[in-house]
């Protein structure tokens, strides 16, 4: 099959954007944004959007088309990226997928699970009790519901317990019953790399950004957004730690500090995501892109 979708992930810092863009220069094909940092126009020194040189050599999709304040689900992501690459390989027979964000490229590659509908009652009162009782409310409640999932899932990620308690409670059945039951037939044949990095580089990389995102105004980016703060989209390494800052919370060397531990958790948590996945091809950052295609070709 000549239609090809290539996927690059890995962890952040590792090298996607430059990658994908060399890829695409000698593929001369477009390329999609998967990263849900990325896809707000507010967000762009702390998102590490590619930088107008490098979007201006090659057409890139979902950076930064959306603003913070509308509502944009992965839901909304997968519909609009199938119609992107079907739309481009009707010209061409390759386009690239590239980003960190796990689950919105697997929505498009692998498809979504179909979950009931949630009832708001119920939502509101487990939202309720979150507040009031906090995670271990959550974590006890799931382990009740479904400890089938509840053993897989991260613990301390809210919201992920509070979809799966949704989920169980709105259709009396246990969440992961709903789950690996998706089946896709894509008109093109999906090919997914990933950057392998080892450890201290990968951090010295991370601690770097860090420090050249606050040298090229990440700080008064973040004050522009404060009144904004509750938003979800904000709710984001870079971006949290800053308004921590803003309002007399920490000190200033301190949230950078936590922006650079918080990423290198952030880019751990990405790795482990893709150990998991079993049609992965492992690849260096550098890599010389005459061997990239002979590798996936």
């Amino acid at each position: 099959m000549k239609r090809k979708l290539i996927t690059i992930s890995g962890p952040t810092a590792s090298g996607k954007t430059k990658l994908s863009i060399d890829l695409a220069l000698r593929l001369n094909c477009s390329i999609i944004s998967s990263d849900s940092r990325q896809f707000y126009k507010e967000m762009n020194i702390g998102t590490a959007v590619p930088s107008k040189n490098e979007l201006s050599k090659i057409k890139h999709y979902c950076v930064q088309h959306k603003s913070i304040n509308d509502k944009y689900t992965i839901n909304d992501f997968q519909i609009e990226a199938l119609d992107i690459i079907n739309h481009e390989l009707k010209f061409n027979d390759y386009i690239i997928m590239v980003g960190g964000s796990g689950m919105y490229m697997d929505s498009v590659t692998n498809g979504m699970d179909t979950f009931p509908n949630i009832s708001s009652k119920i939502s509101e009162t487990i939202n309720s009790n979150f507040k009031l009782f906090g995670i271990k409310y959550l974590q006890d409640k799931l382990n009740e519901l479904d400890p089938e999932y509840f053993s897989k899932v991260d613990v301390n990620n809210h919201r992920r317990l509070i979809r799966a308690i949704e989920v169980s409670m709105s259709s009396n059945k246990p969440y992961s019953s709903y789950l690996g039951n998706k089946k896709v037939n894509h008109g093109f044949q999906t090919i997914n790399t990933a950057i392998k990095s080892d450890r201290d580089t990968l951090y010295n990389r991370i601690n770097s950004r860090v420090d050249k995102m606050m040298n090229n105004g990440l700080l008064s980016e973040v004050k522009g957004l404060l009144e904004y703060k509750n938003l979800r989209s904000l709710n984001t390494v870079g971006y949290k730690e800053l308004f921590l800052f803003l309002e007399n919370k920490i000190s200033l060397e301190f949230a950078i500090n936590e922006i650079k531990k918080n990423s290198r958790r952030y880019a751990k948590k990405q790795m482990t995501w893709l150990r998991k996945k079993e049609d992965v091809i492992w690849i260096e950052n550098n890599i010389n892109i005459d061997y990239f295609l002979k590798i996936i070709n």
